[in-house]
C-alpha cells in the first residue's frame, strides 16, 4: 500500500483526493487560474511518480512537486497560490510569531504599524500598550479564527480585513449613540448608577463620561446628536430663574439673570465637552473618535436651546485649544457636523446666522463638514441622521410600530477590496476585470459572516455601557445581542479603495472622463448587486462604504509595487485614492469635483464623503459661502481641508510643508522635530494630527486646490 510520512512522522495511506483539493483551493484563490481537469491530472501523476519509485514519499516531497508539475503545466500564478497557501498555513500551525513586530514597536522601528493611525502617538506607554496586544491579537486572528485563504487573500493585498487587531474581541465597529435614551431614564457607569441629569453642565460632564466608556468598548467611531442636550439647557435656564426669582423678588430683574447665569451654564458646559474629549485617554490608547452632529428641527420643542448650544459649539471651536506652550490650535476631535437645510441656508432663513458661523469656523479650523438635508432625505427615505463616526451610514429600519430608528444602532465591521489589484491581474480585459471581482466578492461576504458568527455568541455583559445601559440596548444580565445583529438593525460593510487607478488600468483614462465614468459606474452597480444579492439571502444587512483607508492607501500600493513593479498613475505614487474619490492630483475645481462626485456617493449609502483642498479663506469668506450653498443643493455629505499648522519653537502659525528628504519642516526656522510641530490634514473624515505613513504623506503632498 502506497503511504504518505505527515510532518509529524506518522504514517498514513497515499490520498490523491487531498491533493486535489489543495490544488483547486490554490487555483481558486484571489490569485490562482482555474484550469479544468488539472489538479487531477497533477495528483495522479504524483501518485504514479511515488509508484515507479518505490517509495514513501513525505508531506514536503509531495508539495514541492505539486509546485513545479504547475509550473510545468504553464500555471505560474496558481503555483505561487500554493506557495502562499502553504506559507500562511506553516504561519497558522507555528506559535510565538509576533516576536519581531513587537520588538518593532518597543524599539520603535515598525513604521508600518506606528503610523497606521494617525490619531495615536505610538510612542506614548499606554498606547503602545494597545498596539502591542494588537499585533498579538492579530497573531492569533490569522492562526485560530480565519480560514487559511482569507488570510492569505489579505496578506497578498486583495481584500483588507479593517481592524483585525480587534476582531477576536467580542467588540463591533462605530455607532450611533442613544444619547438621549440614556440622559432621560440614567445609565451606569463602572457599576454606578447616574440619574438624569437636572442641569445642562452636568449633562455634559455626564455624556463625556459615556463618551469615554462607549470608546472603551468597541473600536470605530461613535456619534451624539446635540440637539438632545435641549432639553438640559432649557432645565438650567429654569433652575436659574427659579434661584433669580427668590434672590431678587423681580420678575423681569429676575429673567436677565437667569439668562446671563444660562449663558455661563452653556459656555461652560460645552467647554467641559471639548476638553474632556481632547484630554480623555480610552483603554485603546487614543482620543475618542466622537462626532458631534448638529442638526437644527424645527419641531424640536427645545429648537432655541439647541440653536444656542450650536452656537456656542462654533464659537469654542473658532477659537481652538490651547497647546502644551499655551496657544490655540486646530483640535482633531470631537468631529463636528453641521446639517443645511431649508431653516439656516437662505440669507433670510431663520438660522443662518448659524450657518455664517459655521462658514467662519471651516475657515479657521476646518470643521464642521456639512451634510445637505435636502439630498440626504432622497437618499434615505425622508430622513436625516449622523454618519457613525466619520463617514459610515445606516440604512433606514423601522421598529415593531413602524417608526424610523437610527440612534442605538451600529456597524460590526468592514472589509475592503483592493480594485487597483484586480485591474492589474485583468490586463485591460473588462470581462476578465469583472470576473476576478466576483470571486474576490465572496472573500468579503464570509469575513462578513465570520464577525457575525463570531459576535452572535456574545452576551450583554461583554459591555454593560452598550448592551445593558442604553448606548445600543437595555438588555437584561446574560442576555445574547445576536437579535441586535440581525435583519438590518446592524450592518456589516463592503468597502473598495482605488476605483480611480482601477478605472485607468482597464479603460486608459481617469474616471472623470465619460469612458472611465461609464466603467466605473458600473463597478459601482455591480458592488451593489452583491450588497444586495447578500442581503437578501441571509438574515446580515450588507452596506456598501466608500472605505476611507487612512494607512490602507499606502498598504494595497506598497503590496503592489513589491509584486508588480512600477506602473504609471498606479503604484508609482506610492498611494492608491480613496474609494471613489477624483485623483488629488487632478485640476479639477471644488463644484466639478463635488457634483461629480455626488453620483458615487449616492451608490454608497453605507458611508462616504467628499472633500475639497481649499487655501487660507479666512479674508474670503463669501467664497467659502457659495461653494457651501452649492453642497446644499448638490451633495449629501462634504467637508473642506486646508492648512492649521504651528511650530513649537518658533511660533509660526501658517502651513508647514514635507522638505526635500520627505520631512515636515516649519519653513520660518527649519524646525524638523515631530515632537514640537502640529501638522493638522484630512486623512478619512477625520483630522489627523500624529504624522502619517509614507504613502499618505506623498498623498498629502501631491494634493492640488480645487478653488
Amino acid at each position: 500500500m502506497l503511504e504518505v510520512i505527515k510532518r509529524n512522522g506518522d504514517k498514513v495511506p497515499f490520498n490523491g483526493e487531498k491533493i486535489e483539493i489543495a490544488i483547486e483551493k490554490a487555483m481558486n484563490s484571489s490569485s490562482g487560474i482555474f484550469v479544468e481537469g488539472l489538479a487531477k491530472q497533477i495528483a495522479n501523476e504524483i501518485k504514479n511518480d511515488a509508484e515507479n519509485l518505490n517509495t514513501t514519499m513525505s508531506i514536503y516531497d509531495i508539495e514541492e512537486k505539486v509546485y513545479y508539475k504547475l509550473i510545468e503545466n504553464n500555471n505560474p500564478s496558481t503555483a505561487r497560490a500554493y506557495e502562499n497557501y502553504k506559507a500562511v498555513q506553516a504561519f497558522k500551525r507555528e506559535q510565538n510569531t509576533t516576536d519581531e513586530e513587537i520588538l518593532g514597536l518597543l524599539n520603535q522601528t515598525n513604521l508600518d504599524v506606528m503610523d497606521e493611525n494617525s490619531n495615536k502617538n505610538a510612542v506614548i506607554a499606554s498606547t503602545q500598550r494597545d498596539l502591542i496586544a494588537g499585533e498579538v491579537s492579530k497573531d492569533i486572528a490569522k492562526r485560530k479564527m480565519i480560514p487559511t485563504d482569507l488570510v492569505e487573500a489579505h496578506d497578498y493585498g486583495a481584500i483588507h480585513i479593517h481592524d483585525l487587531d480587534y476582531i477576536i474581541q467580542p467588540i463591533f465597529n462605530c455607532c450611533l449613540v442613544n444619547i438621549k435614551d440614556m440622559l432621560e431614564k440614567g445609565t451606569v457607569v463602572n457599576g454606578k448608577m447616574i440619574e438624569t441629569p437636572k442641569s445642562f453642565q452636568v449633562a455634559c460632564n455626564v455624556m463625556t463620561q459615556i463618551i469615554a466608556q462607549i470608546a472603551s468598548n468597541q473600536y470605530g467611531g461613535q456619534s451624539i446628536n446635540v440637539s438632545f442636550l435641549g432639553k438640559y439647557l432649557r432645565k438650567s435656564y429654569e433652575k436659574n430663574l427659579n434661584l433669580a426669582i427668590e434672590t431678587l423678588g423681580d420678575v423681569e430683574l429676575a429673567e436677565k439673570m437667569a439668562q446671563r447665569m444660562t449663558k455661563k451654564d452653556l459656555e461652560s458646559g460645552i467647554q467641559t465637552i471639548q476638553y474632556q474629549i481632547n484630554t480623555l485617554m480610552t483603554s485603546n490608547g487614543q482620543a475618542p473618535f466622537v462626532t458631534l452632529f448638529m442638526y437644527i428641527e424645527d419641531d424640536d420643542p427645545y429648537v432655541d436651546e439647541v440653536a444656542q448650544i450650536i452656537e456656542e459649539i462654533l464659537k469654542q471651536r473658532i477659537q481652538g485649544i490651547k497647546n502644551e506652550s499655551g496657544v490655540y490650535v486646530t483640535p482633531a476631535f470631537p468631529k463636528l457636523i453641521y446639517v443645511l437645510d431649508e431653516n439656516n441656508i437662505k440669507k433670510d432663513s431663520k438660522y443662518y446666522y448659524l450657518t455664517s458661523l459655521a462658514i467662519r469656523c471651516t475657515a479657521k479650523r476646518m470643521y464642521p463638514d456639512y451634510i445637505s438635508a435636502k439630498k440626504m432625505r432622497a437618499n434615505y427615505e425622508g430622513n436625516v441622521f449622523s454618519p457613525m463616526g466619520c463617514r459610515a451610514f445606516l440604512p433606514p429600519w423601522k421598529n415593531e410600530k413602524g417608526q424610523y430608528k437610527f440612534e442605538g444602532r451600529f456597524n460590526i465591521g468592514a472589509c475592503s477590496i483592493n480594485l487597483p489589484q484586480i485591474g492589474i491581474l485583468a490586463n485591460g480585459d473588462e470581462n476578465k476585470f469583472f470576473d476576478i471581482l466576483e470571486k474576490r466578492l465572496d472573500l468579503v461576504r464570509r469575513v462578513g459572516l465570520i464577525r457575525y458568527e463570531h459576535l452572535k455568541k456574545v452576551t450583554s455583559d461583554s459591555s454593560p455601557i452598550h448592551w445593558q445601559h442604553g448606548a445600543i440596548s437595555r438588555l437584561g444580565k446574560h442576555e445574547s445581542i445576536a437579535p441586535l445583529l440581525k435583519d438590518g438593525y446592524a450592518t456589516v460593510s463592503l468597502g473598495y479603495i482605488g476605483l480611480y487607478e482601477a478605472t485607468i488600468l482597464t479603460k486608459g483614462v481617469s474616471h472623470t472622463d465619460p469612458k472611465g465614468y461609464e466603467f466605473a459606474m458600473k463597478i459601482m452597480d455591480h458592488l451593489n448587486a452583491a450588497t444586495k444579492r447578500w442581503t437578501e439571502k441571509g438574515s446580515i444587512r450588507f452596506t456598501l462604504y466608500a472605505t476611507p483607508a487612512e494607512s490602507l492607501t499606502h498598504r494595497f500600493c506598497k503590496i503592489d509595487r513589491d509584486r508588480f513593479g512600477i506602473i504609471e498613475n498606479v503604484t508609482d505614487k506610492g498611494y492608491y485614492t480613496n474609494s471613489f474619490h477624483v485623483d488629488v492630483r487632478e485640476n479639477i475645481s471644488a463644484f466639478e469635483k463635488f457634483a461629480f462626485e455626488s453620483k458615487f456617493q449616492d451608490r454608497s449609502t453605507g458611508g462616504c464623503i467628499s472633500y475639497v483642498e481649499i487655501p487660507n479663506m479666512g479674508n474670503n469668506l463669501e467664497a467659502l459661502e457659495t461653494i457651501v450653498k452649492f453642497i446644499y443643493d448638490n451633495i449629501q455629505y462634504a467637508e473642506f481641508n486646508t492648512k492649521s499648522d504651528y511650530c513649537g519653537e518658533c511660533g509660526f502659525d501658517g502651513e508647514i510643508k514635507l522638505n526635500e528628504n520627505g520631512e515636515w519642516e516649519c519653513p520660518q526656522c527649519g524646525n524638523t522635530d515631530k515632537a514640537t510641530l502640529t501638522v493638522v490634514r484630512r486623512t478619512c473624515g477625520y483630522l489627523g494630527e500624529n504624522f502619517w505613513n509614507e504613502g499618505r504623506t506623498q498623498e498629502i503632498n501631491d494634493r492640488v486646490l480645487h478653488i
